[in-house]
């Protein structure tokens, strides 16, 4: 979850997340595997959504008028909130150090909510994030504030010095290929390789090897978790999802201690979550043609992906890779990683009355596509940037560029706008031929008419 920093703090807008990943491995290249459901805390879904918009989960972050020179005040409120935190973005909280002074720190809202056509959608995969090298947490910037800050504002650089240290640390490790994907597997993977996996305190140095690629993700919608019975694109993040949701807390935390804190307060924001409802679909939908497209999709796509409606069931099946045929990368690399995986399972995280463990798989898990229509790009790394190309890959670009300065939503064609190009570019283009970033698998809609698939594509509308 960190940030996006603006002139020196170029690099303060990114991280949240929530987001562990890894393995051991369960293989069965013949059938897909249901996941069994596992115990779930409930609580205060208001007091949630506070904790939410408002809490110290992470505890640390910039000084605030430095942050204010840098980005200025935010003019949009969508949150509504008021005092200090009506004048940042929504994807920030403003929270008071040990000696009082005020910091900005980063919050989930970074990767898990997204403004869409002027008005913000919590809960959406935040796909205008810009985690290429030196956009998130530049380390060079941060080195520079710290130094300025200790020589001229000496209790603003105490209150924000452990934030500085460790995002100055981890922000090398973040750069991805192209805008638009998310690193929070990487960040996960560098935060634990610093902390003690009992007490959780940080080391400047790294206590495991990190892998050496960053492979991207896309942001899964926070509303589809109520459905699901293990977290994260494998479905490896299995027992109680609030310690995967209390993640971020890595980037700050002080000690165990400090993080059980945060723990007893997570049941109450996963009780908001599990209350979020997918968008409605805004334009018109021509229901003959939608009611022939459910039963093409039950007959077709229902064993995977559920019913919904009144025959409402999801299944929580893992797909291994010899069917589902996507990119690899992601499980083999972010969710393959043994150090990761046994640090995580031996950790403080794995203990108590609200246990969680890693799981490993090769393959994916068949999502909810509650509100399918609104999640473009699609693909687990984001790599089909409309729906229709989903269910024919002969569609597929593989090269594409979106216009990041203009976060318009076409409603039609259920994605961003884009536009295809001949050749790889820039940190813009979208490049299929990097790895973790192909295009190739799910193609199981190209056995589809094209008849059938527009009526199918009307269906989804209404979910």
């Amino acid at each position: 979850m960190l940030t996006r920093i603006s002139l020196l703090l170029i690099g303060f807008v990114g991280l949240v997340v929530v987001l562990l990943s890894s393995h051991t491995s369960l293989r069965d290249p013949v059938k897909p595997i249901p996941i069994p459901p596992s115990p779930q805390r409930s609580g205060d879904a208001a007091k949630g959504y506070q904790y939410l918009v408002s809490g110290d989960y992470v505890k640390g972050g910039l000084p605030y008028d430095l942050f204010l020179m840098g980005r200025g005040k935010d003019s949009t409120n969508f949150l509504h909130r008021t005092g200090l935190n009506a004048t940042v973005g929504h994807d920030f909280t403003v929270v008071k150090a040990p000696n009082g002074e005020n910091l900005v720190a980063p919050n989930c809202l970074q990767c898990h909510a997204q403004v869409v056509n002027d008005s913000l959608v919590l809960g959406l995969g935040n796909t205008f994030i810009d985690f290429t090298q030196g956009q998130q947490l530049n380390a060079n910037a941060l080195r520079m504030m710290g130094t300025m800050l200790k020589r001229n504002a000496p209790s603003k650089y105490e209150a924000s010095a452990p934030f500085i240290q460790v995002a100055g640390t981890i922000g090398p490790y973040l750069g991805t290929a192209v805008r638009g994907v998310n690193a929070a597997d990487r960040l996960a993977a560098v935060l634990v390789a610093h902390r003690d996996p009992i007490t959780l305190k940080w080391s400047d140095s790294a206590l495991m090897q990190l892998p050496n690629e960053v492979i991207p993700s896309d942001v899964p919608a926070w509303w589809l978790l109520k459905k699901k019975n293990a977290m994260f694109y494998n479905g490896f993040g299995r027992g109680d999802f609030g310690r995967f949701l209390m993640a971020s807390n890595l980037l700050t935390v002080t000690d165990s201690s400090e993080a059980g804190q945060v723990d007893r307060k997570i049941s109450d924001l996963l009780s908001f979550i599990n209350k979020l409802k997918a968008p409605v679909y805004p334009g018109k939908v021509d229901t003959t043609l939608a009611l022939k497209g459910q039963q093409i999709f039950i007959d077709n796509c229902s064993k995977c992906h559920g019913k919904y409606g009144a025959e409402e069931e999801y299944p929580n099946l893992l797909i291994p890779a010899a069917i589902i045929k996507t990119d690899e990368a992601l499980f083999k690399s972010n969710y393959q990683y043994p150090q990761f995986v046994e640090w995580f399972n031996r950790s403080w995280f794995s203990m108590g009355d609200h246990p969680a463990r890693l799981v490993p798989f090769d393959g994916y898990i068949a999502p909810p596509l509650d509100g399918v229509w609104s999640t473009a790009p699609y693909l687990h790394n984001g790599s089909v940037p409309f729906l229709e190309a989903v269910l024919n890959t002969k569609l597929r670009p593989k090269y594409w560029k979106r216009n990041f300065a203009n976060n318009k939503y076409d409603v039609n064609q259920m994605s961003w706008e884009f536009t295809a190009v001949a050749t790889p570019g820039d940190k813009q283009v979208y490049n299929t031929d990097l790895k973790g970033y192909g295009n190739q698998g799910h193609e199981f809609g190209d056995k589809l008419s094209n008849t059938e698939r527009r009526a199918v594509l009307e269906y989804l509308k209404t979910l």
